[in-house]
């Protein structure tokens, strides 16, 4: 009889592919020439539905929105709107701070903006990212609408809005930079992410660092943001002590409503793999989905 289990979980599973629409490539802004878009998972429900901006990892030099084409099926399946966006990458001799912030700013603005057209709530709007996306998750849920990074792009179409998320979930994310550079310096010494990111070394200017790092922001008096910090603990691109670790207990200090996943064994570069048990995000699927729905 097991044919019959496996015959009901196929059926289940084709109608949860049935329950969302894909948006491919759907536009958000123009940044200095550059085309912004991303692909956004829709539930086919009536209703507005909360959405997640999604924000891909790599060393914020590689990637694009395919980084959650698995988790935003996942997602939208179960009500979750997910807008998978790319973003301007680093190039050599070409820095993205705060170039990428801009974009992800748009981003949220744009979904706002748009809400009713694309069917979902502009009052229940989170994001979520990996690595490098989770670094830039963070520090819009807690810099966005900071004066130091308001009105860039008054010419977008949307830039009146606020960028404030009810909720960031960053995933073996990169929080206080100056850190991340020093464990550079050990790990790669030849290739600092971070330096190619800000644009300087941290031996000559240390506040480009300061800026960009999420931890700065990080405010009793802006806390009104929720927070899933989720890393693996056999990470070795990432110091999970100095940076997720160090991150929650900062949260946790100024007030913010902050939970832990800490994967057992898990390494860097996962979340890009399918929702399954064959990888971390299967530990993480059921925890994501309790936390959005307390939260989001």
């Amino acid at each position: 009889m097991r044919w019959i289990g496996w015959l009901l979980l196929a059926f289940a599973s084709i109608a949860l592919a049935q329950d969302f629409e894909t948006r491919k490539s759907l536009e958000y802004a123009t940044h200095d020439g550059v085309k912004l878009a991303g692909d956004l998972y829709l539930p086919k429900a009536p209703g507005a539905h909360p959405v997640i901006v999604a924000i891909h990892g790599g060393g914020w030099q590689i990637g694009g929105p395919f980084g959650y084409q698995y988790w935003g099926p996942y997602l939208a399946s179960r009500g979750y709107a997910v807008y998978a966006i790319s973003y301007r990458l680093s190039k050599p001799g070409q820095k993205s701070f705060p170039e990428a912030l801009h974009d992800v700013r748009a981003a949220i603005q744009f979904l706002k903006g748009r809400a009713s057209e694309l069917r979902i709530n502009p009052e229940r709007i989170g994001v979520m990212g990996d690595s490098a996306g989770a670094h830039l998750a963070a520090l819009v849920a807690l810099a966005g609408d900071n004066s130091a990074f308001g009105g860039a792009y008054k010419s977008d179409a949307h830039s009146s809005q606020s960028t404030k998320v009810k909720v960031a979930i960053p995933i073996y994310g990169v929080f206080d930079l100056y850190q991340q550079w020093l464990h550079d310096l050990e790990s790669r010494p030849r290739d600092s992410i971070v330096e190619k990111f800000v644009g300087v070394s941290a031996v000559d200017d240390k506040r480009p660092y300061f800026d960009a790092s999420p931890l700065s922001y990080v405010s009793a008096k802006n806390n009104a943001t929720s927070f899933l910090v989720v890393w693996g603990t056999r990470d070795d691109i990432v110091d999970f002590k100095s940076q997720s670790e160090a991150f929650m207990l900062a949260l946790k200090q100024a007030g913010y409503f902050v939970r832990p996943v800490p994967v057992e064994g898990a390494p860097h570069f996962w979340v890009w793999d399918p929702v399954d048990d064959t990888n971390p995000n299967g530990f993480l699927a059921p925890k994501l989905l309790r936390f959005l729905q307390q939260r989001l």
